[in-house]
């Protein structure tokens, strides 16, 4: 008798979700090779199995959050001029100096601005790279250099590499969620490009208010059951005409892929964005007992908990404008509020339940702020040049400040950090070794740092 494999069945039969219900009855053992999803082995022994990355779109200001500039504030109001070591054009302005007021804080002494005062309770958690650098100054570029390690081509993101590299623990959730992806990467941010579609991000909208559901369920009200049948039916019989006309049948295996995981995620994603499920304290964490601007992204952070508490590899929450051209002072400080507490509330969580050990919790933005203000005179323009980035829990030593920026905060001055020791440090982390994780693609292995990057093992547990 010839045997059908259940993809080969999935292909020949009408994709509508009842076909569906019968596949996922079949085969619950099915092999790796048939899954790429599947959970694969790292190089090495690793000391995270997940990452939480917030990202904080514009481009923080690095002198007004966490690299303290003493300097600035003594030569506030004097006009200078220099040129950043990734921009060629001469820049003149006045020194700013810093708004806000600086305290050492846990027992490592950690400098934190007050913007921060619910995450300066973490200071003991938290690595702070004070010597980033990246290769434009541009939004657009910067945002995708800093998600794909390049932005001359279209390149797999940082998520797709490491569900490519390790797989996903959880059969019923995609192993890559971005919420609230920030559009200035136009989708790099989180998309697979040469790599198979199914390692590509699974976005979702969440709102500020608590009744808006980030997916819409396919068993909604809103459509009758045989208007669904209808409207799958049809979807299958377009995807075998699809199937029939193409050589590469990628796009189709993904769509298949896609619905299988939909047939699962209706009976998964409930519960987990179902947040009345958390104790009276659990929500305190996060600030979310009370109203307040900080409700959206910590409702986001909670639920990047639970979706790493279920499996799930990478999660990315996009917040901003942190493109603060003009009203430095109030633009941080709103920003800030926004997400202090639902980032020192993940921390909390995090450790609580033992899982910042093997979380990677990282934050930043797609590059820094200058020193001196722009001609309104009232705000810091753009800066790739020598910026900040955290790290915190899954194998980074906490309490720790690596690097530095010159006096003013312009430039990466020592042990400077590319885009591409951030991405090999956040892979070596997870157990992969960036130079072994390729992909081959038209005749030649690509990998995440191209041909580039180092481990920062300075900051390694």
């Amino acid at each position: 008798m010839q045997t059908v494999s259940r993809r080969d069945w999935l292909r020949r039969t009408s994709c509508g979700f009842g076909a569906l219900s019968l596949a996922a009855m079949l085969a619950e053992s099915a092999s790796a090779a048939q899954n790429p999803l599947a959970p694969r082995a790292p190089h090495y022994a690793s000391r995270a199995r997940r990452v939480i990355y917030l990202f904080m779109t514009g481009g923080p200001s690095q002198v007004d959050t966490f690299d303290y500039k003493p300097e600035l504030q003594r030569r506030n109001g004097e006009a200078i001029e220099g040129t950043p070591g990734i921009q060629t054009q001469i820049l003149k302005g006045k020194v700013l100096g810093s708004p806000f007021t600086w305290a050492q804080h846990g027992q490592s002494g950690l400098w934190i601005s007050s913007a921060f005062p619910q995450l300066a309770r973490h200071a003991d958690e938290l690595c702070v790279l004070k010597s980033m650098y990246c290769n434009s100054a541009v939004h657009e570029q910067a945002a995708i250099q800093m998600h794909t390690g390049i932005f001359q081509q279209v390149r797999p993101s940082l998520g797709s590499w490491i569900l490519y590299g390790l797989g996903t623990e959880s059969r019923d959730l995609p192993g890559f969620i971005t919420m609230n992806p920030p559009g200035i990467a136009r989708s790099k941010d989180h998309g697979s490009a040469f790599l198979p579609a199914v390692f590509q991000g699974t976005r979702l909208a969440v709102t500020q208010r608590a009744s808006e559901a980030p997916i819409r369920y396919i068993n909604n009200a809103e459509i009758s059951r045989s208007a669904q049948r209808t409207q799958l039916d049809l979807l299958g019989q377009m995807n075998r005409e699809l199937e029939a006309r193409l050589v590469d049948e990628q796009r189709i295996e993904a769509m298949i892929e896609s619905f299988e995981l939909g047939h699962r995620m209706q009976a998964r994603v409930p519960e987990l964005i179902d947040l009345t499920r958390e104790s009276a304290s659990t929500l305190a964490l996060y600030g979310l007992n009370q109203n307040g601007p900080w409700t959206s992204f910590s409702r986001q952070c909670l639920m990047a908990r639970r979706f790493a508490e279920a499996g799930v590899r990478f999660i990315q929450i996009s917040i901003g404008d942190w493109d603060h051209h003009q009203g430095i002072a109030n633009g941080v400080t709103n920003l800030a509020r926004m997400v202090d507490h639902g980032i020192a509330g993940l921390l909390s969580d995090l450790k609580l339940r033992g899982m910042l050990d093997d979380t990677l919790v990282i934050w930043g933005g797609e590059f820094g702020r200058t020193p001196i203000t722009n001609p309104v005179g009232t705000g810091r323009d753009h800066n790739g040049a020598g910026f900040s980035y955290w790290l915190a829990g899954g194998g980074v030593k906490g309490g720790m400040s690596y690097g530095s920026t010159d006096e003013l905060g312009w430039t990466a001055a020592e042990n400077r950090v590319h885009v591409h020791d951030l991405h090999a440090t956040i892979l070596h982390l997870l157990g992969l070794d960036h130079e072994r994780l390729t992909y081959r693609y038209g005749g030649r292995d690509f990998r995440l740092t191209d041909v580039h990057g180092h481990v920062v093992r300075e900051i390694l547990a």
